[in-house]
């Protein structure tokens, strides 16, 4: 019997309606038995990072984060691009984790859910995580061609050609894990 595969979803969204966060939940639907994905939902509860207080002082939303990061054996990332860069609130996430000893090392796979094929922010992620000691899945995020802001799961979940390019997500997830 093969274990569960615990899969952390981080949307770099904060917005209600966000289709990066709807690419996650979607996924979520699809994903196959064995895989398990959870949504992060404390993105706007981490405070602004202190350095000061990354060790003994720890708020206890970067302390859950840093926990969820521990228990999952993979990390999917679904970040925007906002002024051809990562959007401050989750590049505030990525610092509480560069001290942790939950990160390093841990599976990372990208998902780009732009169908205007943004690259910048994409570019900078892969380069901080790479410093971070990310083991990144893939060179580059994988696609999903999303029309823009406002996307729902009810719509990505209608399309079957979203449908398979999370299909194919979930499928580059496990083969990445089942090669760690």
């Amino acid at each position: 019997m093969t274990a569960v595969r615990r899969v952390l979803c981080l949307t770099g969204s904060l917005r209600h309606v966000s289709s990066n966060t709807a690419a996650l939940l979607a996924l979520r639907e699809l994903a196959p038995a064995g895989v398990d994905p959870a949504l992060y939902e404390g993105l706007g509860k981490l405070p602004l990072f202190n350095p000061d207080e990354e060790e003994a002082n720890v708020p206890d939303p970067v302390r859950d984060l840093r926990n969820a990061v521990g228990r999952s054996d993979a990390l999917l990332i679904a970040c925007p691009e906002y002024a051809h860069g990562v959007p401050g609130a989750f590049k505030n996430l990525l610092d509480w984790l560069v001290g942790s000893l939950e990160f390093p090392g841990k599976p990372v796979l990208l998902l780009n859910a732009s169908a205007r094929g943004s690259h910048h922010a994409q570019d900078a992620l892969c380069e901080i995580l790479r410093t971070m000691s990310a083991k990144l899945l893939s060179p580059e995020p994988l696609g999903l061609a999303l029309p823009g802001a406002g996307c729902t799961v009810t719509q990505i979940l209608a399309s079957p050609e979203r449908c398979q390019e999370l299909r194919t997500v979930l499928a580059c997830l496990v083969a990445g894990l089942d090669g760690a």
